[in-house]
Order: C-alpha cells, then structure tokens, then sequence
C-alpha cells in the first residue's frame, strides 16, 4: 500500500543525471565529432558563440538558487584592493626591501605597510559583522570578489569569527585565484563580469569599499549610479579611509561644474574603523531594535 501510495508524487519522466549517465555509456555513433550527444551535456555545442545568452542565464541563475539553498537573503559587500597585504606580510616585504637597499622597493615597501592597515580593518569588520549576525534573522552574510587583498581579509574575518562567507571569483589572468578563507559551498566562478556585479548587489544591504585600483572604482561608481538613477535602492555605501578618498577622487569638483547634484554627496560616508562602519549599518536598519524587529531591513532606506 506504502508503495502504491508513493506513485502519486513519483517522476513521471527519468532525471536529467539518470540520463546523462544513462547516455555516457553508449558507444557514440560515428567518430568522436559526432553530433550524437545530449545537449545539455555537450561542453562543444554549449561553448559556441550562438550559445552565449544561454551561458549568460546559467552564470546567473547557478549562484542565486545555491544562495537560495543556504538560506542567504542579506548580504554586506566588501570591495578593495587585491595589492594590499596582512600587516605581518608587509613587515616582513618591508624588511627585504630594506636588505636590498633599493630605494624605490623600499618606499614601495613603507607604503604597502601603511595600507595594510586597511586589511586589518578589513578582517576586524568582517568578523564584527559576522558576529553580530548570529542574533539576526536573516543573518548578514559577508560577500567578497573572492581574490587575495582586501577580499581576503574579508572572508577571513568571517571564518575567524565562525561563520560562512561568499566569494564571487572571475577567470582573470593574475591576482584572482580564490582565497582560503571562503565558504567552499559559496565559492561562485564567473566568466562575465557584469553578472558577478549583478551578484554583489542582488542581496547587498550595504556596500563597504576599502581602498583599490581600478577594480574597486569600477564597482563603486556602478553601484552610486545604480543609486543615484534609482535603478537600484538607496543603501549605506562607505568609504573607508577618507584621506585616501579624498586624495584620489574631489568629488567637489563634480558638484562645482554641475557634473553631479550636491545631494549626489550623500550617497556615501566616509569611515576610519569597523566599529564605525558597523554602527552606521546598524542605525541605518535599526538593527540594535527589540528582536522583533531587528531582521526587518528597510526597503526605501
């Protein structure tokens, strides 16, 4: 009777895994070229031109339902440079700087030194934030581009902390190879760059972006336009460092020529500590409410 029962919720139809299985074990028709193969299943006709929207959809569907899967609905992005080093490591590149007696290496050395400050804030934050979402519901997960630098310090602080983080890697030439700090189970590859930044913001309650090169400004400036057009939701974006920032970017000068409104300004705050940045957040979804009302984030923040 059990059994019987069984059939009203069994397949109707064999698995997609039962029958690629199923068709691995046939001899193919004809030589290796042949056409003879499950599409879904063959890497030759899934790598053509032609087939690129449909690549395109799989590069984006695959991390929403793996992040659906493991119950992750908020998320704090980490943005940063991949260049800057663990206080320990810069020491110690400082250290054979000087052995060398080269001045150039060593002014590089000290600067590295210097902003390997940031990786230390990095980690701190990250940990913070991790932390503090064991009492969340939903908790706040710590994303990052998956590299070495400033994405590392960042999956760091979270599995420090004893928690699960993300990292959104991209197939680049250097500096992009995943960190050991990420989540196994949340270590996403991606080939199109506009998808991976699609990822960072689809669950993003706050953007946090240390100091970085062009990646970095590549990804902060899509998300203040993003904000700004309002094709994306206001949110807290922080800039660590104002010193750096204002060195590299006089935001002033685009409010002087009318480039940009000077409301503009106020999609960003600089800050200097992670326990700064983390109270902003908090503040900013009331997340220090009665419990409650500590896992409701604001739509129109």
């Amino acid at each position: 009777m059990d059994d019987k029962r069984q059939e009203l919720t069994a397949r109707n139809f064999p698995t997609a895994q039962d029958d690629a299985a199923a068709a691995a074990s046939l001899p193919r028709y004809g030589s290796p070229q042949s056409a003879y193969r499950l599409a879904f299943t063959d890497e030759d006709f899934l790598l053509r031109e032609e087939l690129r929207p449909v690549r395109m959809q799989l590069e984006l569907l695959k991390p929403e339902l793996v992040q659906k899967q493991h119950g992750i609905e908020s998320t704090i992005v980490i943005f940063g440079s991949a260049r800057i080093l663990p206080a320990d490591a810069a020491r110690q590149a400082l250290e054979q700087a000087q052995r060398s007696g080269d001045a150039r290496a060593i002014a590089r050395a000290q600067s590295r030194l210097r902003m390997s400050h940031y990786y230390e804030e990095a980690r701190r934050f990250a940990a913070l934030v991790t932390e503090a979402s064991r009492r969340l519901d939903p908790p706040i997960y710590v994303v990052t581009g998956g590299g070495p630098g400033i994405m590392e310090a960042g999956n760091r602080g979270a599995h420090e902390a004893g928690g699960k983080s993300i990292g959104l890697n991209i197939v680049l030439p250097h500096e992009q190879e995943p960190n050991p700090y990420i989540t196994p189970e949340l270590c996403f590859l991606f080939h199109y760059f506009g998808l991976r930044k699609m990822h960072f913001l689809m669950r993003a309650i706050a953007l946090v972006c240390f100091p970085g090169g062009f990646g970095t400004l590549d990804e902060l400036f899509e998300v203040l336009t993003l904000v700004q057009t309002r094709k994306s939701r206001k949110r807290p974006v922080l800039l660590f460092g104002r010193e750096f920032w204002s060195r590299l970017i006089n935001f002033d000068v685009l409010v002087e020529e009318g480039m940009i409104a000077p409301e503009d300004l106020h999609l960003f705050q600089y800050v200097e500590t992670a326990e700064e940045a983390w109270q902003l957040i908090a503040q900013a979804y009331a997340l220090d409410a009665p419990p409650s009302t500590s896992g409701a984030f604001a739509d129109d923040f």
